[in-house]
């Protein structure tokens, strides 16, 4: 076995030691190694003489062969060589491009294997993060048929050598991988990128080079409602010029089908971010309409909508079975976005409070509730941490809150501020399981207790996952 050995000064009493200690691995050499678990990536993990690899596309129980790209002090990187024995749970990916694409990271998993990892996922981190040991985890709601579920997708496109780019980007690199069609997004938008890519050809459009921030196509996006069929389709340009926009607008509305909206999405900023601010509809509405249950939405290219339509109205019937209203509570909805968790607690609430930041949001979130004539419902824009105070100086009380905060969760501020108006059940919604546990740790020690999760299967084929959470104040 090849190693190496390093010296490593640690502090200890103010005294420093010179410990030696053997790295087992060594970069650009191979390895025979088994995978014993899976890490939060969904990669295969495994142990060379108790040294930690990491090996994407690998699973549990398989004995592969690996070369090491990638060491530090406690784990390196292997990339998968040779399969020497294969897991029951391995399948053969749909897609084509899927070992360089970077959409989706566990297609090469049985569906039913990917729920499990899922829900261990999530019970690992709430034991390991969150000190939780008596929290009933249930097994994750997956989806009848887990492809072709996105209802929004973005695409950036290039022009490399004379080839149109037009897909996702590769795993942690910004190298686009050209794609025909995509398994989890709408069908739709798989003929919306062939007729582009026929657009920039003929038309020689010039694609964005994010190094020099020339050209003026950034990204395509598409949006399709999923109950009510109409689709939308965005072109984000870098500056107000759009060389051939008729005849692109022609080529659009002769082939897709349910087309209702097209639009061009302005910016020009140098940045990461994919929408600017300023949007111009060249063709159409401005908006798009679809359902979650049975409260209508209109949807701009701005709007912060669920891109699985499906699993949204699994996740929000699942937070308003959790908040266990009976008809009289006033609920506090913070992270409130559109309204559209608001809407559902409307249903059986007496009064809900809507709080969100951003005040676009808060002016979809009122539109929205006129729209499906809900008048039990108030949204207020600012700082929930500054909100909460004040509302409870007004005399309000929060029977329930509910939270659903971005991916980095809550911050301790805001989770004393919701414990300060003395609910009697919190509802969490987390996109993240190890923020998720983080909290609930919190909450736990602010006298809440994290009584059952419910993990949704919102992004099959990925690691990713959400979970509702009942929290109950302890007696």
């Amino acid at each position: 076995m090849k190693s190496r050995s390093k010296t490593m000064k640690r502090e200890t009493e103010g005294k420093t030691e010179i410990e030696n200690y053997v790295i087992p691995v060594k970069k650009n050499e191979d390895y025979e190694m088994t995978i014993d678990n899976m890490g939060y990536d969904g990669e295969g993990v495994g142990k060379i003489d108790n040294f930690t690899i990491f090996v994407a596309g690998a699973i549990i129980g398989e004995r592969v062969i690996v070369k090491i790209v990638k060491v530090s002090k406690k784990f390196a990187f292997g990339k998968l060589l040779e399969i020497i024995e294969k897991s029951i749970d391995r399948v053969e990916p749909v897609c084509n491009i899927y070992k360089n694409c970077g959409g989706c990271n566990i297609q090469h998993i049985d569906y039913d294997a990917q729920l499990d990892f899922k829900t261990n996922r999530v019970i690992q981190v709430i034991n390991r993060i969150g000190k939780l040991d008596d929290v009933i985890v249930h097994p994750t709601i997956g989806m009848e048929s887990p492809y072709n579920y996105r209802n929004k997708v973005q695409l950036p496109a290039s022009n490399m050598n004379g080839e149109v780019r037009i897909g996702f980007y590769a795993a942690r690199s910004h190298d686009i991988i050209n794609m025909e069609n995509c398994h989890i997004q709408d069908s739709v938008a798989d003929l919306v990128v062939k007729l582009t890519r026929m657009w920039i050809k003929e038309f020689n459009i010039e694609s964005y080079n994010e190094e020099n921030h020339q050209g003026i196509l950034r990204h395509i996006m598409i949006r399709k409602g999923i109950k009510t069929g109409e689709v939308m389709v965005v072109l984000v340009t870098n500056g107000n010029n759009l060389p051939h926009k008729e005849e692109f607008i022609t080529l659009i509305c002769k082939k897709i089908k349910g087309l209702v909206s097209i639009v061009q999405n302005i910016n020009t900023d140098k940045t990461n971010v994919i929408l600017g601010a300023q949007c111009l509809t060249l063709w159409g509405k401005d908006t798009i309409t679809d359902y979650i249950s049975d409260f209508k939405f209109e949807v701009s290219p701005l709007s912060f909508f669920q891109v699985n339509s499906i699993q949204t109205e699994v996740l929000y019937n699942k937070a308003l079975e959790y908040a266990n209203l009976s008809g009289g509570e006033a609920v506090l909805d913070v992270y409130c976005g559109t309204g559209t968790i608001s809407l559902f607690l409307s249903q059986k609430a007496k009064k809900v409070y809507g709080v969100e930041i951003v005040p676009q949001a808060i002016e979809n979130a009122i539109k929205n509730a006129k729209e499906n004539k809900i008048d039990n419902a108030e949204f207020i824009v600012g700082d929930a941490e500054k909100i909460i105070p004040e509302l409870i100086d007004k005399g309000v009380k929060a029977d329930v809150v509910v939270v659903d905060p971005p991916r980095k969760g809550c911050d301790k501020s805001l989770l004393e501020a919701i414990c300060s108006m003395n609910p009697k059940n919190i509802v969490y919604v987390s996109c993240d399981p190890g923020t998720l546990a983080r909290d609930l740790g919190i909450l736990d020690e602010l006298g809440y207790k994290t009584l059952e999760i419910q993990p949704v299967d919102m992004f099959p084929q990925t690691a990713h996952v959400e979970c509702v959470v009942r929290i109950e104040k302890k007696l």
